[in-house]
């Protein structure tokens, strides 16, 4: 199972981008796939203060809601 984060679809890019792990290590890309073990590792190391921790917020659909 992998991962793709997509700072493009972030709902909190730009107010977390400075304190995500994608930023410190990487810069904003815009796209980075990592596979589960990836993504444990850099839980890891956010755990420990050696990088800040993933900031990624996904949209996620509501409820249908029909009106009167």
């Amino acid at each position: 199972m992998t991962t793709t984060i997509d700072c493009d679809s972030c709902v909190v890019r730009g107010l977390a981008c400075h304190d995500c792990v994608v930023t410190v290590l990487l810069g904003p890309p815009p796209e980075l796939t990592i596979d589960d073990d990836e993504r444990r590792a850099l839980d890891v190391l956010a755990a420990g203060g050696l990088v800040p921790p993933l900031r990624l917020v996904e949209p996620v659909s509501g409820p249908v809601v029909e009106s009167a």
